[in-house]
């Protein structure tokens, strides 16, 4: 299958109908995929050959140059990206050549197209009444959002607040910092003070660590607590300012005077008794899954 994107960027135009159609591009894998654009002054052409595609380059927007081009290249596609594309244009397209058409199109104009999309999440179906052929697939809304992989990544990416007690007598942090290495995208913010006698091994464990963020005597727990999805912590004071927050947390007991909360906790949250790297891994997994 030959898909070929009709689509421009200047300094006039701006860059957006390129960045979608790149995104747009890669739900046809298996697809020869091409873009047919001008070089216009303040063009991003390059980000469509660094992403892997080739280029044609038009000299005008004439619907006759354009028409060339799908037929030396026998296009099954055309995908139109183009305000100054309009349903005239796009008839005559379709008059002279047999081949399917994709419109973009976010200001409700009519056009004479197979498949129309309108990705923003403000869409409406309705205002596209009477503008569009019968047989036409209409796409609309955040359903149909084009968004490019960096967001998805980053959607998918969790923040972890840790705290074992300012001293963390049973000296957990690491060991809880390497279950949580087994998982992707998960960034740690680790809370302790100067009162931890591993302090030092801490830093040098954590220095080399992009995704995790060493906080030492820090006067803004709240807000730390408020930038993370969920916390691993103790069943004690900080406990209870993870409830208050709201925050959905792993319990892990580490002396017997947090053995009356833990208690309470144990019916109704996530709880550990002791450290157990398997029963750990086991309770974030299902912290992770109420994201889902």
């Amino acid at each position: 299958m030959n898909i070929l994107f009709r689509s421009d960027s200047s300094s006039n135009i701006g860059t957006g109908h390129i960045m979608r159609d790149l995104v747009l591009a890669k739900q046809f894998p298996h697809a020869k995929i091409l873009f047919a654009t001008q070089d216009l002054n303040g063009n991003i052409n390059h980000t469509i050959i660094e992403a892997g595609y080739e280029i044609i380059d038009l000299q005008t927007n004439d619907k006759d140059e354009l028409l060339e081009v799908l037929k030396s290249w026998r296009v099954d596609l055309l995908v139109i990206d183009h305000y100054k594309i309009d349903y005239k244009y796009e008839s005559y397209i379709k008059e002279n050549i047999d081949i399917k058409i994709l419109a973009l199109d976010d200001t409700y104009e009519k056009h004479n197209c197979d498949i129309l999309l309108n990705h923003n999440i403000s869409a409406d179906k309705k205002k596209y009444k009477g503008l569009l052929p019968k047989d036409c697939e209409l796409r609309c809304g955040s359903k149909y959002t084009l968004l490019r992989d960096e967001f998805y990544e980053a959607k998918k990416e969790k923040t972890v607040f840790l705290a074992m007690g300012g001293a963390d007598h049973s000296n957990l942090n690491i060991k809880i910092l390497k279950v949580l290495e087994e998982f992707e995208n998960i960034q740690t913010i680790l809370v302790t003070t100067d009162a931890n006698q591993n302090l030092d091994e801490l830093k040098k464990y954590v220095q080399d660590k992009e995704n995790i963020m060493l906080h030492v005597n820090s006067n803004n727990i709240a807000k730390l607590m408020k930038k993370s999805d969920f916390a691993i912590v103790t069943p004690s004071v900080t406990v209870n300012e993870a409830y208050f927050m709201e925050l959905p947390f792993i319990a892990i007991k580490t002396a017997e005077n947090q053995d009356d909360i833990y208690k309470y906790l144990k019916k109704n949250f996530l709880v550990l008794s002791k450290f157990n790297k398997n029963q750990l891994k086991t309770r974030i997994i299902e912290i992770l899954k109420r994201f889902n």
